[in-house]
């Protein structure tokens, strides 16, 4: 049955089918080790409005501005949204309406670039994202991607080629900001060197904006001209997006304008709002929206800077446990939330057969690329771990040290398939001593 605290009385009642898949994701989301650093629990007070009443009301516009009747609720409940993202992150603008990190960062490229402009971001092996100017991406279609790397020595990002690559290729639009790289980001660094060379410093920080808020990693903001979270990872919110900005555009062009042409020409707020809607979406999705107020509001409280250091903390003890067993980790270590397990030292493009391994003892990861990997994207040499969803749970260091200890020997012994069903036992019995809703 399904869990009393998480009902669906009337999906039951009305498609049996649809329920039976809810009610085996509750289960197996309560037995295994959720491990997918992009992935979370959200309270149940994000679930409740996530599904509620809002589902039924289309919103195209913004509060004030609307293109439909109806929007006294709508309206108050957006502003809320934007006034808690302001004060949570520091941000002079923010816009809560994107659907989710993809499309968000396309409003950014829209808002602020001309197609064939150049765009400067991690490329996509080195721990980057598809939209910051991979070759099969839209970013790399409509926008010219000069990508930079990292170190093949430390596996770091190598502030000094980033610079001289920025000053030689001359982008107007330089990213920071990762889906797979463990260590701490200097974003003062890149927006100084986006100043030396006439670009717009972005960060995309959808993985770590929870450690931001909570205060253990350094924050892009005040500096940063625009700034993309998903809000789904570390900050525990619904699925979806937000994007936070100056008010000012440092890089409008204003000569030859009149007064009013100027003023909206140095607005970067409007240009970001404008090219969510009408330039990208239509009507917002406004349940989420109000998901996301709750998120923020939660975002602010002292558990969650609790959490948030725990989370490091968490990664921290289990990369050490990892390193302790005989398993190579990208950079040596972690940063944040997340791990980066480098297989090649027992076998190449082999993530995928360690990711299944790891299912089947009950520990779910994802297979991963890593920085110079001998093989391919479809057949990576890595792994991806992180904290977030098991110190949700409420895991701490102890837990930590077992967790590597089971990572490790289902690693270094793959093919042993009592092995996984031993430990899918122990997981199991572990889950039930940290239950969530």
């Amino acid at each position: 049955m399904m869990s009393e605290n998480i009902p669906y009385d009337a999906i039951e009642k009305k498609d049996s089918e649809i329920f039976k898949y809810l009610n085996l994701e509750v289960e197996r989301q309560k037995e295994v080790l959720n491990m997918i650093p992009s992935e979370n629990y959200v309270s149940k007070a994000v679930l409740e409005a996530s599904g509620s009443i809002l589902t039924n009301k289309y919103a195209e516009g913004y509060p004030g501005k609307r293109y439909y009747q109806g929007m006294s609720n709508v309206d108050e409940i957006e502003k809320i949204a934007i006034e808690r993202a302001k004060k949570l992150f520091g941000a002079e603008h923010a816009n809560v309406q994107p659907y989710s990190g993809s499309p968000a960062n396309a409003a950014i490229y829209y808002a602020l670039l001309k197609p064939g402009d150049k765009i400067m971001g991690m490329r996509l092996d080195m721990g980057g994202h598809l939209t910051h100017g991979h070759n099969v991406n839209f970013s790399a279609r409509f926008y010219k991607s000069t990508p930079y790397v990292l170190d093949k020595e430390t596996q770091m990002l190598d502030m000094d080629e980033i610079r001289k690559l920025a000053i030689r290729e001359k982008p107007k639009l330089i990213i920071s900001g990762y889906t797979a790289y463990p260590r701490k980001i200097p974003f003062k660094e890149f927006h100084e060197i986006a100043e030396e060379v006439g670009a717009y410093s972005m960060a995309d920080i959808s993985h770590i904006s929870g450690l931001i808020v909570g205060g253990v990693h350094p924050s892009p903001f005040p500096f940063t001209d625009v700034v993309m979270t998903t809000t789904h990872k570390t900050l525990r919110g619904p699925r979806g997006a937000i994007i936070l900005s100056k008010k000012e555009d440092r890089l409008a062009n204003v000569e030859g304008l009149d007064e009013k042409k100027a003023k909206r020409a140095k607005n970067l707020a409007l240009k970001i709002d404008r090219a969510v809607f009408p330039g990208l979406q239509g009507g917002p999705h406004m349940n989420v929206i109000a998901a996301k107020a709750v998120a923020f509001e939660e975002a602010m409280t002292p558990e969650f800077k609790d959490y948030a250091k725990q989370v490091v903390t968490n990664a921290k003890v289990l990369a050490e446990t990892l390193l302790d067993n005989g398993v190579k980790l990208v950079t040596g270590g972690t940063d944040n939330h997340l791990i980066l397990i480098d297989l090649t030292p027992i076998g190449v493009g082999i993530g995928k057969e360690v990711a299944v391994a790891l299912e089947n003892a009950g520990i779910v990861a994802n297979m991963n690329t890593i920085p110079y990997d001998p093989s391919t994207p479809f057949k990576p040499s890595g792994l991806r771990i992180g904290t977030p969803l098991l110190t949700t749970r409420g895991m701490k260091e102890e837990e930590m040290q077992i967790i590597g200890e089971w990572i490790s020997r289902i690693i270094l012994n793959r093919k042993d398939a009592a092995l996984q069903k031993k430990t899918k036992e122990e997981v199991k019995a572990l889950c039930e001593k940290f239950p969530f809703y």
